[in-house]
């Protein structure tokens, strides 16, 4: 039971986050002026806070759960693990405040700051997905990075064709071609899905014994954050029509 939350949460979180990630790498070809950027943001903004509930779960999971291999994963990949965290953190701070200052260069820094922390993110789990999967460290280790973070970029693109319309939703599912929006990023989450469920196999899932407590727990508040989650895609299900509030 334990290994089924903790791969719930995990996958939950590439699915989710991944079509947040995805879209912040691709503003600057989604949007080309500061209102289609905005726009854009729109399509991601009911939506990225929730999103990365699901990766603080994962993390909750690992130190309660299977504290061994979350001292093994921050131990082997350190550095990759501080830029990732680094990475969120600035891709945030440009969500939130690209909307504070009405200035051109302000929006436009902030701009940057979300695309940057976006591929930050990506390559950072592509470099952490490769080492568990593959081994493989040094440059080399780029190669699968490259890999994830072009799944990233598309499941982004595919979920922002959905939510977007007229020329900035053409221009999102370009990908798409004639498997239409739907299908498209019902493939990539699998693909998705399939990479985390690969990187899990490689994986010693060690359970600890405070899960006699902790799932229990835990099992009662999943039911809340897939019926909240829920409720945020119901509301939110139709295109975007204008800006948000970031």
């Amino acid at each position: 039971m334990e290994i089924f939350i903790l791969a719930f949460f995990a996958l939950g979180y590439l699915v989710l986050a991944g079509a947040d990630i995805g879209v912040g790498m691709a503003l600057p070809y989604l949007g080309r002026s500061a209102a289609e950027r905005r726009e854009v943001i729109a399509a991601i903004a009911p939506f990225f806070l929730g999103n990365e509930v699901w990766l603080v779960a994962t993390a909750g999971v690992l130190a309660g759960l299977f504290p061994e291999l979350e001292g093994e994963l921050l131990s082997g990949n350190h550095t990759v693990v501080v830029v990732l965290l680094l990475a969120w953190v600035v891709r945030d701070m440009g969500l939130w405040l690209r909307g504070r200052v009405p200035g051109a260069r302000w929006q436009a820094f902030w701009d940057g700051a979300i695309v940057v922390g976006s591929w930050g993110l990506a390559l950072s789990w592509g470099l952490l997905l490769g080492h568990v999967l593959l081994g493989i460290t040094g440059p080399f280790a780029m190669l699968p990075a490259l890999v994830v973070a072009a799944l990233f970029g598309t499941h982004g693109m595919t979920f922002a064709a959905l939510r977007l319309r007229g020329e900035l939703r053409g221009r999102a599912a370009v990908l798409s071609g004639g498997a239409g929006e739907a299908r498209t990023y019902a493939l990539t989450s699998a693909a998705l899905v399939t990479v985390g469920v690969l990187a899990g196999l490689r994986l010693p899932l060690e359970p600890s014994s405070a899960g006699v407590v902790l799932v229990p727990v835990v099992l009662t508040m999943m039911p809340l954050l897939v019926a909240a989650q829920a409720w945020v895609w119901w509301t939110f299900r139709h295109r975007v029509t204008g800006p948000s509030y970031l």
